[in-house]
C-alpha cells in the first residue's frame, strides 16, 4: 500500500507546497481553523509545526494565488493517506480523534474521477 491518494482541489495547493506528509502535518495542526500566512514568520505555532521555509512557501502561495483564510479539514483524504501507509483503521482514528466509524466511511469515499461528457468535442 503505497500509492497516495490524489488530494481533492482545496487541498491542492497545500500539498503542492508542502508535499503530502508536510500537508498532512499541517491539516492535522490547523485544519479548521484561520490563519494569516506571513512573509517573514518568526517564532509561532505555524513555525514549530511546518518549519520557518514552510511557512514561507505558503505565504508566497497565499500571495499567488489566494489560500483561504480557513484552512480545509480533508478528513477523507488524510484518513486514505494514513490508510495507504499501511496504519489500521484502529491507529488512524486515534490519530485522526475519530470514531473507527467515520474512518472506515471516508475510507470508502474514493475520489471521484471525472468522466468526459461524449457530446463534448476533444480539444486535442
Amino acid at each position: 500500500m503505497t500509492h497516495t491518494p490524489p488530494p481533492p482541489a482545496q487541498l491542492e495547493p497545500y500539498v503542492r507546497v508542502l508535499g503530502v506528509d508536510g500537508a498532512v502535518q499541517f491539516i492535522m495542526g490547523f485544519g479548521g481553523a484561520e490563519l494569516v500566512y506571513s512573509a517573514n514568520p518568526r517564532n509561532s505555532k505555524l513555525t514549530e509545526v511546518i518549519g520557518v521555509e514552510a511557512a514561507r512557501a505558503l505565504a508566497e502561495e497565499d500571495a499567488r494565488r489566494g489560500l483561504p483564510r480557513r484552512v480545509p479539514l480533508g478528513k477523507p483524504w488524510v484518513a486514505q493517506v494514513f490508510r495507504s501507509k499501511g496504519l489500521p483503521v484502529a491507529e488512524i482514528a486515534r490519530r485522526m480523534h475519530a470514531s473507527d466509524v467515520a474512518v472506515r466511511r471516508w475510507l470508502k469515499q474514493q475520489p471521484t474521477a471525472r468522466v468526459a461528457d461524449p457530446r463534448q468535442p476533444s480539444l486535442f
